[in-house]
């Protein structure tokens, strides 16, 4: 008998359905860990940037002047977050708000003021 050497059609089938399973099951997975990632960059940058607007406050005496070194956070690549400043004489926030696939992000919108208090949408995200 000449048999012929190759995978079935039930076998590929099989096969499919086994790395569709693994793909659901990991890609969620990994979308949270992008998200926290991204959102460590830019409390990182948030803290950065207060660090750099608190050396304006020594040089001054007050915080009118301070202006952010940088706008979104990574400064290189596909944005993950917008960075904006409100400030006045005596105080300052930070505030990171999630863009593109980072909207997704629970923890929302991030800030960070003069006093060093940290916020965000949900307790636990700083």
């Amino acid at each position: 008998m000449n048999r012929n050497n190759g995978f079935t059609l039930l076998e590929l089938l099989i096969v499919v359905a086994l790395i569709g399973i693994l793909a659901a099951v990991g890609y969620p997975s990994y979308q949270s860990s992008m998200l926290k990632g991204h959102r460590a960059e830019a409390q990182a940058d948030m803290l950065e940037a207060a660090g750099f607007i608190e050396r304006i406050y020594t040089e001054n005496g007050n915080y009118t002047a301070a202006v952010l070194p940088f706008s979104v956070s990574p400064r290189t690549g596909t944005t993950s977050y917008a960075l904006t400043l409100a400030n006045n004489a005596t105080s300052f926030t930070i505030t990171a708000t999630p863009s593109g696939a980072q909207s997704n992000d629970p923890c929302g919108t991030l800030a960070v003021d003069s006093t060093g208090a940290q916020t965000a949408a949900i307790a636990g995200c700083w």
